[in-house]
This record gives structure tokens, sequence and C-alpha cells, in this order.
């Protein structure tokens, strides 16, 4: 068995973010982690501990977000599957966050480019897999080889309304990408919509949750590494009390025949 760990690291300062959503970690060392510990324990001095030497730990001031997260259907909007109440990161099925992967590679694609039904059927009939329900289906958009760089928000094609709604009309609940957003960068949206005023264009592979509840993993990484399907995929979110989205350590899970 392999596992292979598809997921970015939490940094404080990250360029892949944009200004309004800031990542901060204030790190407490061993020398000021033994005064905090000490207020626990009155009467202790530095002598009462190994070198003098307490815990270390660190404050983190985030989005839910940040880092490679699960979106829940409360992000989209207020309701999902035409009227329902939306579900938040803490009411997922955890079943659906522990199943077959597949991954489809649309790293080919111009920035900004728009994946809709007939290039997800492409990408299907290329690798030779038919969905089934609750596939975790995985996107390679072209962004992540820009991680790090405060390129990477404006890399990668997206995943527009028609292609959300194929995925989910196979009966997958889980999808995810390497991007930083499951739709196409915001500014080539913000772009198309100056010169159209075609509204429907807005956010639309997220606002398909509207339709049909799904949930979607972004941030990912090492999608590279991995076969197109044959392996499986743990995605499960930090579970945080109505809130609209969790941070996840998500894994692909290889067995011993399968080959990237």
């Amino acid at each position: 068995m392999k596992i292979i760990d598809l997921s970015v690291t939490i940094e404080s300062g990250t360029c892949c973010d944009p200004p309004s959503m800031p990542t901060e970690i204030d790190y407490v060392d061993h020398q000021q982690g033994a005064e905090h510990m000490k207020t626990f324990f009155p009467g202790a001095t530095n002598d009462d501990l190994p070198e003098g030497l307490g815990w270390a730990l660190e404050y983190v001031r985030l989005t839910t977000h940040s880092g490679t997260h699960l979106d829940a259907p409360w992000h989209f909007h207020p309701t999902m599957d035409h009227g329902k109440s939306a579900r938040t990161i803490d009411q997922i099925p955890l079943e659906w966050c522990f199943s077959d992967g597949v991954v489809l590679d649309f790293s080919d694609k111009p920035d900004g480019y728009r994946i809709m039904a007939y290039d997800v059927s492409q990408a299907l009939d290329k690798i030779g897999y038919s969905l089934k329900p609750l596939d975790i289906v995985l996107v390679r958009s072209g962004a992540a080889k820009y991680w790090g760089l405060p390129e990477y928000l404006v890399r990668g094609c997206g995943m527009g309304r028609e292609a959300t709604l194929f995925l989910l009309d196979q009966g997958v609940k889980i999808v995810g990408t390497d991007a930083w957003s499951w739709d196409r960068p915001l500014c080539y949206i913000a772009q198309e919509f100056a010169a159209t005023k075609d509204a429907t264009l807005i956010w639309e592979g997220h606002f398909a949750g509207i339709e049909k509840e799904y949930y979607h993993l972004e941030k990912l990484a090492n999608l590279d590494k991995l076969p197109p399907f044959g392996f499986k995929v743990a995605c499960f979110p930090i579970k945080i009390k109505a809130a609209s989205a969790g941070w996840a350590r998500p894994v692909a899970i290889l067995n011993s025949t399968s080959s990237a």
C-alpha cells in the first residue's frame, strides 16, 4: 500500500491567497512555552522543567478556506437541491469522504478555460472510465505548478456549471481541484462578465450546488503522482460547527498494483 498526500501546507503569510484572506501563525517556542507552562504549576521554576524548557504551541488566524479544504453546500448558497436547507461542513455524510478516486487531466488547457460537459466526457473516454455513484473526481487544472507564487491565484482552468452538473448527475458527491477555486480564476470570470453582463457566468461551478448537493476540495497537491483511477481517496474535513468549509488532509491510497 502507498499513501500520497494530496494537501498543501498551511503557511503564515502565504501569497497564494488574496490579501482579504490572510493566514497568520504565531509560533511559541519551548523557552516561551516554559513561562506559559509555569502558570499552570504555581511555584514551579525552570529547574523543574527538562533543560528549563516547556511546551511549544502555535496561535493561528485563518479562514476555513485557507490551505487544502473541503467546501460545503452552505458556502455556495443557503439552499441546495432546489430549496432544501444547505448542509454545513459538520453535516457531511462521512461515508462520502472515502471512496474510489478518479483523476481528470485538464492541465493542457489555457488559463481561464471553462471546462464544459463535453470536456469531461472526452477526458473520461480518454482514460476508459465510466463514473459510478460516490466516485471522488479530482481535476488537474494546470495551476498546481504555481503553488507558492502569487500567480497561483490566476492560473489554471476551472469547472463550469454544465460540467459540474454532469458529474453530479452520475452520482458524484465530492470533487476536487488543484487550483485555488473550483471555478475558473475570478479575474477571467470578471472580464467576461464586464464584456457580456451575463450573470450566469458568476461563480457558476459553485452555484451548481444550489441545484444539486455536492462538496468540493480546493488547493489539492500531487495529482500528477496519481493514476487516472484504481485508488482510494480519504478526505475527511475538520468538524467545525455550522461552517461553510473545513480544513482537510486528503490522501490517495494506492494498492501494490496501482501505477501512476
